[in-house]
Parts: C-alpha cells; sequence; structure tokens
C-alpha cells in the first residue's frame, strides 16, 4: 500500500492544485483554450508532461482492488491522453479552437470532478492506518 500512498500523496495535491486554478481563473480559460490552439508545439508539450507521469502510473502502480484502483485510473487516462497530444498535436489544436467557447459550461464539471479525486487521495495519502 506504500506506492499507493506515495503516488496519492502526489496526485491528490496536484489535482487539487489544477482545479483551484480552473476555479479561480474560470473566466480566463476560454482564451487559455484558445491560445492553445495557435501554438501545436505546446499540445505536443503538454502530452509529454501527461504521458509520462502517466506511463510510470500504470508501469509501478497496475493495481485493480480497492481505492488504488482510482490511481491506475488516473495513469492510464493520463497515459492515454498524452499519447493523443503527442501523435494529434495539430488536430487537437483544431479541437481547442472550435470548442473553447463552449467549454464555459464544461470547465467547472471538470474541475469539480478532479477537485473531488484529488480531494479523496490526498485524504487517502495522508489519513493514518
Amino acid at each position: 500500500m506504500t506506492t499507493s500512498k506515495t503516488i496519492a500523496a502526489l496526485l491528490g495535491p496536484t489535482l487539487v492544485a489544477t482545479a483551484t486554478m480552473m476555479l479561480v481563473n474560470l473566466d480566463s480559460m476560454p482564451s487559455l483554450i484558445e491560445e492553445l490552439s495557435k501554438s501545436p508545439m505546446l499540445v505536443v508539450l503538454a502530452g509529454y508532461a501527461a504521458f509520462v507521469p502517466g506511463l510510470a502510473i500504470v508501469y509501478f502502480h497496475n493495481r485493480w482492488t480497492g481505492w488504488p484502483t482510482l490511481i491506475t485510473v488516473v495513469g492510464w487516462f493520463s497515459l492515454v491522453v498524452g499519447l493523443l497530444r503527442m501523435v494529434f498535436p495539430m488536430q487537437i489544436a483544431a479541437m481547442a479552437s472550435k470548442f473553447s467557447p463552449a467549454m464555459t459550461g464544461i470547465l467547472p464539471v471538470i474541475a469539480t470532478i478532479f477537485l473531488l479525486i484529488g480531494g479523496f487521495l490526498s485524504f487517502r495519502a495522508y489519513d493514518r492506518e
């Protein structure tokens, strides 16, 4: 369980910080997404930033029982999203420009999901057994 707690201790606060950033900058997020569409290289870099931790989680933590399953699912999601960003940067940049106005309604939902998952993982990482 040590590996699960270690990864949760890193992943949980990161997701909480990301959710907080999204919620605090909710008005600016569509323009940030629009900027992303102007630079496919940023999409590639974001892909590497998602792929490497996802790969590490999947390699070191492939557990499918109990609450550690959530860590494995987040790892697989990060791995797949990172790979897609690296392989299809032009298409993802084009999609970002199309959907940035529509994202304003879905961003609070995504941020809330990140906040809930991050809070849960943080709780599991730092609780006493």
